[in-house]
């Protein structure tokens, strides 16, 4: 049975959830008195209202949003102490949340998670893909997949594959508007910038006879799906940089060629990344571990 700590908890958390007293009632199966007298007697106890009351709905006040934040975190915590004990040596099992990019969610990550699944019959995988990371503290996904360093300290991280980056542009775009000599070049040129996170839009650095330089490219065409702008390179549109697993295919078949092979530009290694505060459960260690050997394969 839980504590009576942790039923007040998640009495709470539903509350808000479900922005209806009424609403939790029902879920918990407690008559509408019942539920509106359990919320009288947190705030009592507290000193302070957690929500403001309409006839119709409900809304956090200030000390009802940090209630819930703590709420939140303290209740996730309870169920990762519960699974890391209960999963120490036993087969993997229970649920698995995890993030990752858009494009590469969708087209890489989705697929392992369909293999990972016959494997670990008993593991549960949510996987949600977002263009832009997410809070893995504050948001109670176990894993994050992402491409290049993420800066926060409270994140431990496992390198899963390198990933180099190149220029490309297709052979028919190079015939119409030449092919650049140096990166200062780009500036004149038609480039298809794929917009990331809070990067610069369309601030390219590279290496150059092992100086750094930073150029400005302009072009006509910009998306925050890596896909779709690979799509743009390979009609001719423009240069664009791409990591090198996404070109493989078409440089060996002639479809995009390498711009400015001697130059270099900042890697953007795929890591796997999580919380260095939560103990890692057998699920999770069997998820990175599977990723670890399904690139290196």
């Amino acid at each position: 049975m839980k504590t009576d700590v942790a039923s007040e908890l998640e009495f709470f958390v539903l509350v808000a959830k479900l922005g209806s007293l009424s609403g939790a009632a029902r879920e918990l199966d407690l008559t509408p008195p019942a539920a509106t007298k359990r919320l009288a007697i947190m705030e009592s106890r507290l000193g302070v209202r957690l929500v403001n009351r309409t006839t119709r709905t409900i809304s956090l006040t200030n000390e009802g949003e940090t209630y819930l934040a703590y709420a939140t975190r303290i209740l996730a915590d309870l169920r990762e102490m519960e699974n890391v004990v209960s999963s120490s040596g036993a087969e993997p099992r229970g649920l698995l949340k995890v993030n990752a990019s858009l494009g590469f969610g969708r087209t890489t990550i989705a697929p392992l998670v369909s293999e990972f699944a016959r494997r670990y019959a008993h593991v549960e995988v949510q996987l949600e893909v977002t263009d832009r990371p997410v809070d893995l503290v504050e948001s109670g996904f176990d894993l994050a997949i992402r491409f290049g360093t993420l800066p926060d300290t409270r994140l431990a991280a496992r390198r899963i594959m390198s990933n180099r980056r190149f220029l490309c542009a297709s052979p028919g775009y190079l015939e119409r508007h030449g092919t650049p000599k140096s990166p200062a070049d780009l500036a004149h040129h038609r480039c298809i910038v794929h917009r990331q996170n809070d990067d610069a839009y369309g601030v390219w650095r590279l290496e150059h006879d092992g100086r750094q330089e930073t150029v400005k490219v302009d072009g006509a065409l910009s998306s925050n799906d890596g896909d779709i702008v690979l799509g743009w390179a390979l009609d001719g549109h423009g240069i664009l940089i791409r990591s090198e697993w996404d070109l493989a295919k078409y440089l060996e078949s002639g479809r995009l060629r390498v711009v400015l092979p001697d130059d270099k530009i900042p890697s953007a290694d795929l890591f796997v990344y999580y919380s260095q505060r939560r103990n890692q459960t057998a699920r999770a260690r069997a998820f990175i571990d599977f990723l670890v050997e399904q690139f290196q394969a």
